[in-house]
């Protein structure tokens, strides 16, 4: 069976998808704030590595970026922001469409499910301080039946 990162198109349609939610957040007045301070150059393709990982593809991030561990404390000890997290999720939504990947009704909804997940769950998990979060953890594997354990 096709992994759920193949299906959206490989690392292609990932880094498509990673450049399209990137558009779409620093154009949003309330989740641009998230960026505020600067970012990365290489946010895009580190964002797409990570998605792409985690959605069945190479482990290119863990091999060349960190652990989950990282990621969650980069997201971690900013307070509860529900409204951001909300609107970041529906950035998520007009960029699959912004990429075609809202074709297939299926996919559609395991990546939005995914990242749902991912934001409400991980990166909001530890609101109060990054050094809340444990050290060794792994990236989540994401698949057609959700988070494999």
């Amino acid at each position: 069976m096709m992994s759920v990162f193949e299906a959206a198109g490989g690392y292609d349609g990932i880094l498509r998808l990673a450049e399209a939610w990137h558009h779409r957040v620093l154009a949003d007045h309330v989740v641009a704030h998230a960026f505020s301070h600067g970012y990365r150059t290489d946010h895009v393709e580190r964002l797409a590595a990570y998605w792409a990982e985690a959605l069945g593809g190479p482990t290119t991030y863990s091999e060349r970026y960190g652990d989950e561990t990282s990621v969650v404390r980069m997201h971690s000890g900013n307070g509860e922001h529900s409204e951001m997290d909300r609107r970041a999720i529906a950035c998520f939504d007009l960029a699959l469409t912004d990429v075609g990947l809202d074709a297939e009704p299926v996919l559609w909804n395991v990546l939005h499910d995914y990242f749902a997940w991912a934001t409400d769950g991980p990166m909001a998990r530890y609101h109060k301080s990054r050094d809340d979060v444990p050290s060794g953890l792994s990236i989540p594997q994401w698949s057609w039946d959700g988070l494999q354990h």
